[in-house]
């Protein structure tokens, strides 16, 4: 009985959670743009740091793209490619971009409010997913134990149902997945990032200083 009050309590608690996150995702996302911009113009960005910031983003993308092409939504419990090192490749390859950016930015504040904005934002979400998960797909309890929830494993974990034979496990990567996910929207948007980074500073200064 206290056991299942005491995942009554954390199912309520998850879903005023998912509320609040809700309310405040899009504030804290422009605050976070315009922390962004404001450290921009506050010091000029390094080519040193642009450089090293990529040891980031790239493993990033290259890590939301892999797992986009995998992932069948709703459809079937994903374990293979990515999935078998970690349960959540495509937040982190999120959390690469973004905390490489701050890198290119050396900015304390846009890392401490990245911070709070996975946090109120990733959390719920995450626990609100493997909620849904856990009660759609028996093996998932299974999988969990296998493999972590966001830090990868270096080794890929076995796919319990590629054991059995079950064929709806054995994943291989699809172009066609990775396009109907629109992953290619976050390779997008960090090439306008860089060019934000290389550009927009001197262009904006270049325009105030023709100003009469």
């Amino acid at each position: 009985m206290s056991r299942n009050r005491s995942k009554a309590g954390q199912g309520d608690w998850v879903s005023q959670w998912q509320q609040v996150a809700r309310r405040i995702r899009v504030p804290l996302g422009f605050a976070t743009a315009v922390l962004y911009v404001f450290e921009l113009f506050r010091h000029a960005p390094q080519p040193r740091t642009v450089a090293l910031s990529l040891a980031l983003v790239v493993p990033g993308l290259a890590l939301r793209g892999y797992a986009a092409g995998y992932v069948k939504k709703n459809r079937e419990l994903t374990q293979t490619g990515p999935y078998a090192h970690t349960r959540n490749p495509l937040y982190l390859g999120s959390i690469l971009i973004a905390f490489g950016f701050a890198l290119a930015l050396q900015s304390w504040a846009v890392v401490l409010v990245l911070g709070v904005f996975f946090a109120v934002i990733y959390v719920p979400v995450i626990a609100s997913e493997e909620r849904f998960l856990r009660a759609t797909f028996p093996e998932f309890d299974a999988y969990c134990r296998r493999v972590p929830r966001l830090l990868p494993r270096l080794t890929a974990a076995e796919d319990a149902g590629r054991s059995r034979g079950s064929e709806g496990s054995k994943g291989r990567f699809s172009l066609e997945l990775y396009l109907r996910h629109r992953e290619y929207n976050a390779l997008v948007g960090a090439v306008l990032l860089y060019l934000s980074l290389l550009l927009l500073r001197p262009a904006v200064e270049a325009i105030l200083h023709r100003l009469p």
